[in-house]
């Protein structure tokens, strides 16, 4: 898929106007859109943070996207996943299998995680899509569709199917050696799935979706572009885009979707900071308790994550031994540091450095949900090794602990409001209070 033109924004005050103005939410700077065509779309001039993607047809676009994913879905539930025998036995297992198993084994938190990130949450949201899309190409919307559109931005971040697909790839090669593998027809349903479930997240015009849904008010008088909409007492809207007026305490509420607005996120350095001690606390129990316990002819193993990639690199398996190395060891620590020193440099925002903090911050965000991995390998290899003492694996204390540390640095960076980044510094003294 081809990537978008950039439509070059200018960076210079233009004069003012009320209508298609966006603040962007990384660096809080006021602009206004420009016409844009299919296949374009509109980059901040001041941190480069894609502002709106335009999209040919984006009703039937992503309304046939969402419903191919959602029918790749059931599929996937309905077929077995994989199989596997050793020695004349064998098991085989469904999607819903990885989640049950772990229950099964007294993991009903992991469960519910792996569950709600590899199917409930994705057909929730592949649902929104298909109601949204169908009230729009009827030119009526269906109802709820506000709430829904809204929800819509809160899903997204913890869809993890294509993380899983890579967590099924490094389990069928763990026990490549030691059993024979076949793959059912979910497998590659799954596959299916998790791709257009990407494409269908790509495809989605938030712009176009909600000036169709309800329109668009026009901005509060005197907002002008080419400066910060702190600065002007405005806020843009994080689900809709609206710029909105705020009150004196700096907290209002969008006109459009109805979503809470604050100048800064309440306690934002706070809030962050305690999610990056609690991820750091829970982090050396992921490591220092086995992850998954192997047990092959009446002998029990356990395996830690560092143990895991040990034995993945004696194997000969280099590439998924890295990749497991860098999503369960580099991505949390690298996001525990990368996190903790965003929030300690508040207090030096030198200008020539913004622009690398926010590069960071962005890579923080991308790159955390895949720390999920080993949880995915986990639950896997639980459901299907089930061969008695010939050869069964059940899972360890650090399954909890490791899913726990992936939620809480997800949530530390939701938590950290990168429009901090690009403020004048303040004395030491009002810091705490802005935060």
């Amino acid at each position: 898929m081809p990537s978008p033109a950039t439509f070059p924004l200018p960076l210079a005050p233009a004069p003012r106007t009320r209508r298609r103005l966006r603040v962007c939410h990384e660096c809080d700077w006021l602009v206004a859109l420009p016409p844009l065509r299919p296949g374009e779309r509109a980059d901040c001039p001041r941190c480069g943070h894609t502002l709106v993607t335009r999209h040919a047809q984006p009703a039937q676009r992503s309304l046939a996207l969402a419903a191919a994913a959602l029918v790749a879905l059931v599929v996937a539930v309905a077929f077995p996943f994989i199989s596997f025998e050793i020695s004349g036995v064998g098991n085989r297992i469904g999607l819903y299998d990885t989640a049950a198993s772990l229950v099964h084994f007294h993991q009903p938190l992991v469960a519910i995680a792996v569950m709600l990130t590899i199917a409930v949450l994705p057909a929730l949201y592949l649902c929104s899509v298909i109601w949204l899309h169908i009230g729009l190409l009827r030119r009526h919307p269906l109802p709820l569709s506000r709430g829904i559109a809204r929800s819509l931005v809160h899903m997204h971040p913890w869809m993890m199917a294509d993380v899983f697909i890579v967590g099924a790839l490094v389990s069928l090669i763990k026990i490549a050696s030691l059993a024979a593998i076949s793959l059912g027809v979910a497998f590659w349903a799954f596959c299916a799935f998790a791709l257009l479930l990407l494409l269908t997240t790509l495809s989605l015009d938030r712009d176009w979706l909600w000036f169709s849904l309800t329109g668009e008010p026009l901005a509060p008088a005197g907002s002008r572009t080419g400066a910060t909409a702190a600065e002007q007492g405005l806020s843009g809207c994080p689900t809709c885009g609206l710029v909105n007026r705020l009150d004196e305490q700096g907290n209002g509420r969008c006109r459009r979707c109805g979503e809470h607005l604050h100048a800064r996120l309440p306690n934002s350095l706070q809030r962050t900071w305690a999610l990056i001690i609690a991820a750091s606390f829970m982090y050396l129990p992921a490591n220092l308790y086995p992850i998954m316990v192997t047990t092959h002819l009446g002998e029990a193993h356990p395996s830690t994550i560092i143990g895991g990639v040990v034995q993945l690199w004696q194997m000969g398996s280099y590439p998924v031994a890295l990749v497991i190395f860098i999503a369960s060891v580099l991505v949390p620590v690298g996001k525990l540091l990368a996190l903790g020193w965003l929030c300690f440099a508040l207090r030096h925002r030198a200008g020539r450095f913004r622009m690398t903090r926010t590069r960071l911050y962005r890579l923080t965000e991308l790159i955390g949900r895949w720390s999920m991995v080993d949880v995915f390998v986990v639950a896997i290899l639980v459901a299907l090794i089930r061969a008695g003492a010939l050869m069964s694996i059940t899972p360890g204390p650090a399954a909890l602990a490791f899913a726990a540390v992936v939620v809480l640095t997800m949530l530390a960076a939701i938590s950290f409001d990168p429009r901090l980044l690009w403020q004048a510094p303040r004395p030491p003294e009002k810091e705490a209070s802005h935060a």
